[in-house]
């Protein structure tokens, strides 16, 4: 890339809320000088898209291979929380992100995971506590504290939680918030102790008092919870509280599109794609003070060409001056990647599943597809003489945890714990089994099947690979996710392909009716998003925030 260049188009200046003809001069990665003209090629030139909130991890890339994918839907820099590789390995999943990261012309701003584990009512591979994020607050490329999950917590004024946020605050560094479902009161004392934004509003009523109550909303749309319809008509409401963000985007997804999707919708629903842009590219730099550009003199080159403002389709994608993405293509070269992990657990035998029948209904989840929620039910135990068995006829099937944390033996041999079952509605499986070891938020083990046998099966091929997603019908099918069990180290597009023939599977052999099964999996085991859901120590009510049990009368 030459040191010194110059590109023509319709300039859309988002803080003047202009567009003129313009060429914009770089030198040296900065844009040295904007000069208003006339005869310009037909496209336009705005700032890059932002993701205001995303787990990296969620993508089943390592951010170097994350960004490659990226750029090529204009997205130029992400406000990221490392969490889920920090349950993981802790502060050294943290620092390989940033690491890995540097190593690719693009804008990564990793947070420091402020719940690690999410709750003490789990099973994880780290802990980071006050000491260790006042550490990792101290570093100048850390320019946050991500997702306060533990709103119960923040309400209760707990003195570890209300340490980290402290922390944060001494060092005037933001504090993202996670607050599904809190109103009235409780949203008003959660931002009243610091907590400055919000991505899981599920409802518009949820965000409005999130906003009344000083907070920024962040509207999500990923790959399981998807909140853009619900919330969009805020963009005429409050404009400037707004961001756009993923949260979790698996790789099929991330392939397909990016922040700039959001966009499109938005502007081609009439809303003001002033408006619009802004929350896409300013809001998240100036609320996180992050070091990219926006298309100003003086400004790092950052910037991105489209062909128009409604098709708004990527033709250049530039990073500080460097060409990154050219009509479709990604130019930024693979770099190597590490790949840590913590995985300690051996096989598991189809026994291990087994759940003595102990009552006559059984408290049963209900999977919401593209939704991080659940439901409660209780149906008629399934049985098999003392044994509550899976009933595919009735959708009600196994769920399980598995602790990939056991202890090595004094023996150098490996035996997984007695894995953690319950019963789930919603996946519509006929057959087989599907598991993974992206399990938010700690990271065991989670397998949903209609079988003891094929949920052994499913969680042995995770097993085998120390970390994965599979599907098992009358074949085992195995994406192999060596990094910390959460990533693969192939290329974005091999990832992509792999995930999607996966999905697949699961939908026309397995007979899931789900839009993201595997993503949806994964959540089945964040308790901090209610209301039921399975840990590897038992059933847990979000609402209550407890273990509840299995059976009732």
């Amino acid at each position: 890339m030459p040191n010194s260049f110059s590109v023509a188009g319709h300039l859309v200046h988002l803080h003047d809320r202009k567009i003129y003809p313009a060429d914009v001069h770089v030198r040296g990665g900065v844009i040295d000088r904007i000069e208003q003209t006339e005869d310009v090629p037909d496209r336009y030139l705005l700032p890059g898209f932002i993701d205001a909130h995303v787990h990296v991890e969620s993508s089943m890339l390592p951010p170097s291979e994350f960004a490659r994918a990226a750029v090529v839907h204009g997205t130029v820099g992400t406000v990221s929380d490392p969490h889920e590789i920090a349950n993981v390995l802790g502060v050294a999943g943290v620092e390989y992100m940033i690491e890995d990261g540097a190593q690719v012309p693009f804008h990564f701003a990793f947070g420091v995971p402020s719940c690690v584990p999410a709750t003490p009512f789990e099973t994880s591979g780290a802990e980071l506590g006050p000491d260790a994020v006042s550490a990792l607050l101290d570093r100048d490329d850390v320019p946050y504290l991500s997702e306060m999950m533990n709103y119960p917590g923040v309400l209760k004024g707990a003195p570890d939680v209300l340490a980290k946020i402290r922390a944060a605050q001494v060092r005037n560094k933001p504090v993202d918030g996670h607050a599904p479902g809190v109103r009235g009161d409780d949203v008003r004392q959660y931002a009243a102790a610091g907590i400055e934004t919000d991505h899981e509003s599920f409802s518009i009523a949820e965000a409005r008092e999130k906003i009344d109550a000083g907070m920024k909303i962040a509207i999500r749309e990923g790959s399981a919870a998807k909140n853009f319809d619900e919330l969009i008509p805020l963009m005429d409401e409050a404009p400037d509280c707004l961001m756009f963000c993923s949260d979790d985007r698996h790789p099929d997804a991330l392939v397909e599109g990016h922040i700039d999707g959001l966009v499109r919708r938005a502007i081609n629903r009439g809303y003001d794609r002033f408006d619009v842009l802004r929350a896409a590219c300013v809001h998240p730099v100036e609320h996180y003070g992050l070091d990219v550009g926006l298309l100003r003199e003086g400004d790092p080159a950052d910037f991105i060409v489209v062909d128009d403002l409604k098709g708004l389709n990527v033709q250049r994608t530039y990073v500080e001056g460097e060409l990154v993405a050219a009509d479709g293509e990604t130019h930024i070269d693979r770099v190597p990647s590490d790949a840590p992990n913590h995985f300690e657990v051996g096989p598991v035998e189809p026994e291990a599943f087994r759940v003595a029948a102990e009552g006559p209904r059984v408290r049963t989840i209900t999977a919401v597809d593209n939704q991080l929620v659940t439901g409660e039910e209780f149906v008629e135990t399934p049985t098999e003489g003392e044994w509550a068995v899976a009933d595919p006829e009735r959708d009600v099937l196994k769920l399980a945890v598995v602790n990939r944390y056991s202890e090595t033996s004094d023996t150098g041999l490996r035996s997984a714990q007695a894995p953690a079952v319950a019963f789930i509605q919603g996946f519509g499986l006929d057959r087989g089994a599907l598991a993974s070891s992206v399990a938010h938020d700690s990271h065991n083990v989670v397998a949903v099947g209609t079988s003891d046998d094929a949920l052994a099966r499913a969680v042995n091929a995770v097993v085998r690979q120390e970390g994965g997603i599979s599907a098992v019908a009358e074949g085992t099918h195995v994406l192999p996710l060596p990094i910390a069990g959460l990533m693969s180290d192939e290329s974005y597009d091999v990832v992509a392909r792999r995930y999607t023939r996966l999905s697949n599977y699961v939908q026309a052999e397995l007979g899931s009716p789900m839009d993201a099964p595997f993503m949806t999996l994964s959540f089945m085991a964040l308790l901090v998003i209610p209301q039921l859901k399975l840990s590897d120590q038992g059933l847990f009510d979000g609402d209550t925030f407890g273990f509840v049990d299995l059976f009732v009368e």
